[in-house]
C-alpha cells in the first residue's frame, strides 16, 4: 500500500495537493465544514477567530485575480496573518530557487502556503520539502490539479442538486490544459457521480481519458442531452503549442455554450464555469448570464470551501 503524502499516519488531513487518491469521507467532511462557514460571509463582522495567530504566505508564481484573492478573503475571515507575495519582484527573479524561497518564509514562522505554480508537481515538492507542522495547499499546478476549484464546483453542485448518486455532468471545452477539469473529474467520480462526461474535439483531449472514468463525446449536441449540470472551460491559449483548433469563431460553432444548445440538457440543468470566462468563445453572455447559471455563486462558495480546507489542515 502506498502512503498518500497529503495524509498524517492517523488518515487525516496534512495538506491538500490533489483530488486524486482521498477517501469520500475526507472530500465529504470539507463540504460539510464549508457548509458552516457559508453563514459567516453572511454576517455584519466577517470573522471567526479559528486562525488568529496562523501565518498563511500566498505564493502564486503564475498570475491569478479570483483564485489568489479567495485564499486571502478565507484566510483573513478565519483571523489569519496573511501575506502576499509578489514573487515576480522577489528572490526568484534574481535566481533563487523555489525550495530556497520557502525555507526562508519558513524561518519567517509560516504555518501554511499556498502555492500556485506553472510546473506541474511545485506544490508536491515543496510539501515534502517543509516542516512537519507547515502545511501546502495546492491552488493550481500546471496541468495537473487544482484541487479547492474541483471541492468547490461540487459544493456547488451539491448546494443546487442535493445529491450526487443521480447526475450526469458534463464538462465542455479545453480538457487536455484543464488542471480543473481533472480535479472535477476525480471529485465527480469518488463522490459517486454515476455519469461524467467529457466534451471536446479530440485535439484538447488527454490520451487515455477514458481511463479516469468518463465518458467522451466529441457531438456538443449528443453529449448535452438530458444532462443535470454544464460545467464550461476556457481555451488556455497561453498553454497551446501550436494551432490545435481553426480559429474561436469556429470553436464557438461548434462547441460554444448558446441558449439552443442548453435546452438540449435537462430543464433545470444548471451552468458552470470556474473562470475566467471567454464571452463568445466557450460561452455566450446570454448563458453566462441566464437564469440557469451560478457561476457567480461558485465564486461566493469558493471562499466558505477554502475556509474550511485551511481550518481542517490547521486542527490536524
Amino acid at each position: 500500500m502506498t502512503i498518500n503524502p497529503q495524509l498524517n499516519a492517523d488518515g487525516s488531513l496534512r495538506h491538500l495537493l490533489t483530488i486524486d487518491g482521498l477517501p469520500r469521507a475526507i472530500l465529504t467532511h470539507i463540504l460539510d465544514t464549508a457548509e458552516g462557514f457559508i453563514s459567516v460571509s453572511e454576517q455584519e463582522v466577517k470573522k471567526v477567530p479559528l486562525l488568529r495567530g496562523k501565518a498563511i504566505f500566498n505564493l502564486f508564481f503564475e498570475p491569478s485575480t479570483r483564485t489568489r484573492t479567495t485564499f486571502e478573503i478565507a484566510a483573513k475571515r478565519l483571523s489569519a496573518d496573511v501575506i502576499n507575495l509578489n514573487i515576480n519582484a522577489s528572490s526568484q527573479s534574481k535566481g533563487e530557487t523555489l525550495l530556497d524561497t520557502v525555507d526562508n518564509l519558513a524561518a519567517m514562522q509560516a504555518d501554511m502556503f499556498v502555492v500556485r505554480h506553472a510546473q506541474s508537481g511545485a506544490a508536491h515538492m515543496i510539501a515534502r520539502h517543509v516542516a512537519p507542522h507547515i502545511h501546502v495547499v495546492n491552488a493550481g499546478d500546471g496541468r495537473h490539479a487544482h484541487p479547492t476549484q474541483g471541492l468547490l464546483d461540487v459544493f456547488t453542485i451539491r448546494k443546487y442538486k442535493g445529491e450526487f448518486h443521480n447526475l450526469r455532468v458534463a464538462i465542455v471545452g479545453d480538457v487536455l490544459h484543464s488542471r480543473v477539469a481533472r480535479s472535477q473529474i476525480h471529485a465527480l467520480t469518488t463522490l459517486g457521480v454515476p455519469e461524467v462526461r467529457v466534451i471536446a474535439p479530440k485535439t484538447l483531449l488527454p490520451v487515455g481519458v477514458e481511463q479516469m472514468g468518463v465518458h467522451v463525446y466529441h457531438d456538443m449536441l449528443q453529449g448535452l442531452k438530458d444532462v443535470d449540470v454544464v460545467i464550461m472551460l476556457r481555451l488556455q491559449n497561453e498553454r497551446m503549442r501550436g494551432a490545435r483548433l481553426p480559429s474561436s469563431q469556429e470553436y464557438f460553432k461548434y462547441y460554444g455554450l448558446t441558449q439552443e444548445k442548453l435546452a438540449l440538457a435537462r430543464p433545470d440543468a444548471i451552468v458552470m464555469h470556474p473562470g475566467p470566462m471567454n464571452r463568445g468563445v466557450e460561452i455566450d453572455s446570454s448563458v453566462a448570464d441566464g437564469k440557469q447559471s451560478v457561476i457567480l455563486p461558485q465564486v461566493t462558495y469558493g471562499i466558505a470551501v477554502r475556509m474550511a480546507v485551511m481550518s481542517i489542515l490547521a486542527g490536524n
